[in-house]
């Protein structure tokens, strides 16, 4: 039971880390300290789909599940909770690189969001 309760930890963990990657930017608007923190996890992110690798919280979850009697799964994350959804015939290569291009492309948009508002109000007398 306490290896199924940490896998579905992990899962959680992952997912986050994940929404974090997506709009962490958003964050950095209020807290600009964050910027460095999440701008290494788009970097790994990135570096990630663009290599094509597998996350390391992956084959974690996957140990864990195993360990709880369950099933793992061949892929990644992304592959195994999202795109099986979203795109039933599974992780492409080029998929996989789309996904990191419209993570930069993203997270590009919110910052430059961000340092234009910053600009703004640093102009306002």
């Amino acid at each position: 039971m306490t290896a199924r309760w940490l896998a579905d930890a992990v899962l959680v963990l992952h997912g986050l880390f994940i929404v974090f990657v997506l709009m962490g930017a958003a964050g950095v608007a209020r807290w600009p300290r964050l910027a460095w923190v999440h701008l290494a996890a788009v970097a790994w992110a990135v570096y990630v789909a663009a290599a094509g690798r597998i996350c390391p919280l992956t084959p974690i979850e996957n140990a864990l599940r195993r360990a709880a009697g369950e099933a793992g799964y061949d892929g990644g994350f992304i592959e195994h909770y999202l795109l099986a959804a979203i795109y039933p015939d599974g992780l492409t290569r080029g998929v996989q690189i789309g996904l990191g291009v419209f993570v930069l492309a993203l997270n590009f948009a919110l910052y430059a969001r961000t340092l234009a508002g910053r600009r703004r109000a640093s102009d306002r007398p």
